[in-house]
């Protein structure tokens, strides 16, 4: 079991690791050698709390396929390890950044002054406009 936060672990059997010849530069490393990781997590199958599942969609975003499996593929570094460490990394962030529950918002009431301040710009505002009418005519 992999720790999430300290009340939720995933199951290391959800998670599939492919290893596949990453692109860009480095030379011959890159041709000889599979270094990239391509992760993937079954988020369907896998036990997680009802809030985490509503809204990991919106933070996994594209990451997310259809079947409800996660798909990270990691080839920043050169060798395999940091590369293996990397993608877990970032299923770890992206599962503690949907695990976040949000700030409950506490209603205010706008202060005295701030509603004496609004209604003094509006009436000036009133008189300015007003003050823009055409001029009554003069016999």
């Amino acid at each position: 079991m992999i720790q999430v936060t300290p009340s939720i672990a995933i199951d290391e059997g959800l998670i599939e690791e492919v290893f596949v010849r990453a692109s860009g530069p480095g030379g011959q490393n890159v041709n000889k050698v599979s270094s990239a990781v391509q992760l993937r997590f079954n988020a369907a199958a896998a036990a997680l709390p009802d809030h985490l599942r509503e809204k990991l969609p919106r933070v996994a975003g594209q990451k997310l396929t259809k079947d409800g499996v996660i798909v990270i593929v990691a080839q920043r570094f050169r060798d395999q390890e940091r590369n293996r460490a990397d993608a877990l990394e970032r299923l770890l962030g992206i599962l503690r950044e949907a695990a976040e529950r949000p700030k409950p918002r506490r209603p205010t009431k706008p202060t005295y002054g701030s509603q004496q301040r609004r209604l003094e710009s509006k009436a000036k505002r009133s008189r300015d406009k007003g003050l823009r009418g055409t001029r009554p005519a003069e016999d």
